[in-house]
C-alpha cells in the first residue's frame, strides 16, 4: 500500500467512524421497545429480525408492506428495487420525505435499500453507469431515512482474469464508500453470485479497504465449502456491516444454528434479514412464525453460550487452584 493510499484511509476513517458507529445497531430501539440492562448484557442482544422485500414483500405496496411489518412485529425493512413499494430513485423531494414520515409513523426501521448494481462488468463505461446508480441510490436511502445501499459483486468473464475482475469491483467499491462515507449511508457487498465463494469476497475487501464498505454475508451454499462454515464466516466477520441476509431460520438445507453460535460468540450487532426465493401461501403468517423463531433461537444460543462460558471458567479457576 503507497503513502498516498495510507493518507487517504486514514482521514476516509476519520469521515466513517461516526456514521458505522451508529449504523451498525438497529435503529429507533424506543419506538420498537429497547431491551431492558440484563438483556442488553447477553452478547448478541444487539442483533434484529428483518425483512427484505425480495420475494415475500415484492408484491406489498408500501402502506401494505408497513401494515404487515406491525402485525408480525418484524422491526426493520430493506427496500428492494423495483418492488411494489415504489421506493426509487425517480422520488422527487416531497415524496422522499413522505417515504421516511409513513416508516417514522409505522415505528419501522429503514435499513436501506437493495439495489441490483454490480460492477464487474469488462466495459469501463458500464461500470460508469452502475457507479452512477449506485450513487443515486445512496442519495435516495439518505433521504428516506435509510443507512446503507446493497450492492452486488456477481461475476467472472471468459478470457478475463479472476484477479482483474476482483481489482475492478474493489476499486468501484472504495469509490461508493468515499460517496456514501459523505450521505451517512454504508455500502453492503452481498455476498452473490460467481464472486460468492468467501475467498473471493475477502479478495475483492482487500482491496475495498475503505472503512465505509462492508459485507453483506448472504446464506449460500458456498459457505459450506472448502474448510466449512466457521472458516469461511471469519474470513469476512472483521468486515460485516449492518445486515445480513439469511434463509428461513428452520431452512433445512443451511445450518442456522451453527450461524447463530458464530454470531452470538462475536457479538453480531446489526439485522438479521429475511431473504427468501420461495414465497410460502400465506407470506404474513409466515413472516411472523419466522420472527418468532429467529428469537427463540437467539436467545437458546446466548443461554447455550454463556453456559459454556461458565463452564471454561470454572475450569480454569479449578486448573489454578489445583497447580
Amino acid at each position: 500500500m503507497n503513502m498516498h493510499r495510507r493518507s487517504w484511509i486514514k482521514s476516509s476513517t476519520a469521515i466513517s467512524a461516526g456514521i458505522l458507529s451508529s449504523i451498525l445497531l438497529p435503529h429507533n430501539l424506543t419506538a420498537v421497545g429497547r431491551p431492558s440492562k440484563k438483556w442488553d448484557s447477553k452478547p448478541g442482544n444487539s442483533m434484529r429480525f428483518g425483512l427484505v422485500t425480495y420475494q415475500w414483500g415484492k408484491d406489498w405496496e408500501l402502506d401494505t408492506l408497513l401494515e404487515n411489518c406491525q402485525h408480525t412485529k418484524v422491526q426493520g425493512v430493506e427496500l428492494r428495487t423495483t418492488h411494489a413499494h415504489g421506493v426509487e430513485p425517480a422520488l422527487n423531494q416531497d415524496q422522499r420525505q413522505e417515504v421516511k414520515q409513513k416508516f417514522s409513523d409505522a415505528e419501522i426501521v429503514l435499513v436501506g435499500i437493495g439495489s441490483n448494481e454490480r460492477y464487474d462488468n469488462p466495459d469501463p463505461t458500464v461500470v460508469k453507469q452502475a457507479i452512477e446508480r449506485t450513487k443515486q441510490f445512496i442519495k435516495l436511502s439518505h433521504d428516506v431515512g435509510g443507512t446503507g445501499v446493497k450492492v452486488k459483486p456477481d461475476r467472472f468473464y471468459d478470457n478475463i482474469p479472476h484477479e482483474k475482475t476482483i481489482e475492478q469491483i474493489g476499486l468501484a467499491l472504495n469509490e461508493l464508500g468515499s460517496f456514501g462515507a459523505g450521505w451517512g449511508q454504508q455500502i453492503r457487498l452481498e455476498v452473490h453470485g460467481q464472486c460468492a465463494e468467501l475467498p473471493t469476497i475477502k479478495a475483492i475487501m482487500e482491496i475495498a479497504d475503505h472503512p465505509n464498505v462492508a459485507v453483506c454475508w448472504n446464506c449460500n451454499p458456498q459457505d459450506l465449502q472448502g474448510d466449512g462454515l466457521e472458516h469461511n464466516f471469519n474470513l469476512v466477520r472483521d468486515r460485516f456491516g449492518a445486515t445480513l441476509h439469511c434463509r428461513e431460520i428452520d431452512f433445512p438445507d443451511y445450518p442456522n444454528q451453527k450461524l447463530m453460535q458464530l454470531l452470538v460468540k462475536s457479538d453480531y450487532a446489526g439485522w438479521i434479514m429475511l431473504e427468501q426465493g420461495t414465497v410460502p401461501a400465506n407470506p404474513v403468517t409466515e413472516l411472523a412464525r419466522q420472527n418468532q423463531l429467529f428469537y427463540t433461537l437467539l436467545q437458546k444460543t446466548q443461554k447455550d453460550f454463556l453456559r459454556n462460558r461458565q463452564r471454561e471458567s470454572r475450569k480454569k479457576h479449578l486448573s489454578r487452584v489445583t497447580d
